[in-house]
């Protein structure tokens, strides 16, 4: 069975930090909350890794130079996360295997929960397994539906949830495992549809879901996990838990 390879996406400005850096550069504890990401995924044992790269992205190789198992992809214009995986189409050639999915500017990613999801796959292969948390301010974050069964439905944004889908406390946070030429597959039925005109990589689980395919959330993910960096009060929220566990 290959090897896992991963994708992180590392594409995008730090608009909302006010930073005229790139957004995973901006540190967290003195280091870019890259460095964070890709730690945790050497914890699990993941040796290959891709780095997607746009904005600046001179700037976020040279910042990486010195980890091992780092390649870059470029994404030369930033339009969307599904879009940020489509350039990395080359690099997954003739691949079988897992790819775990990920975003640069989540520091919180902890070994331990990629290990689960991928021992899980490695026990019942599936199409898509995403890893999901219970957040207990969900506010901003893709909810989890799930059908009568209680197994996957979709991922429903805030913005198109109902009054019903926003009491949802099971959320997304963007940690895939694909099975790769399911993951490029789908890749080919994502559409812009949006009212940022961008490819999301969160319409990949349910395209797959309706093509018959196998799609399980595994909400498997610590807490802390929950938490993401999008302007400066989360980055303050992360440097606590970093400093209250080191």
């Amino acid at each position: 069975m290959q090897s896992t390879i991963a994708i992180v996406m590392a594409g995008g400005k730090g608009t909302r930090m006010k930073s005229d850096l790139p957004k995973v550069l901006i540190e967290v504890q003195g280091r870019p909350m890259i460095e964070y990401v890709l730690d945790s995924l050497d914890g699990a044992g993941i040796q290959r890794k891709i780095v997607v790269v746009g904005y600046r992205a001179d700037d976020v190789r040279r910042a990486l130079r010195h980890r091992a198992g780092v390649e870059f992809a470029h994404q030369a214009e930033q339009l969307g996360t599904g879009h940020a995986v489509m350039v990395c189409r080359d690099l997954l050639a003739g691949r079988e295997g897992p790819v775990f999915v990920t975003a640069g500017d989540m520091p919180m990613l902890q070994s331990r929960s990629v290990k689960t999801l991928l021992a899980d796959y490695h026990r019942r292969p599936a199409a898509c397994l995403l890893g999901t948390v219970y957040a207990e301010k969900p506010t901003g974050l893709g909810r989890i539906v799930r059908d009568a069964r209680g197994e996957f439905a979709r991922i429903v944004e805030e913005k198109d949830a109902t009054d019903d889908e926003r009491r949802i406390r099971e959320v997304n946070m963007s940690y895939y495992v694909f099975r790769c030429p399911d993951l490029l597959e789908a890749l080919d039925q994502i559409r812009p549809n949006n009212a940022q005109s961008e490819y999301y990589i969160t319409d990949c689980p349910g395209i797959l879901k309706s093509a018959g395919k196998e799609v399980r959330a595994l909400p498997i993910l610590q807490p802390c996990e929950a938490l993401g960096v999008n302007n400066h009060y989360e980055l303050a929220a992360v440097e606590a838990v970093l400093s209250a566990s080191a």
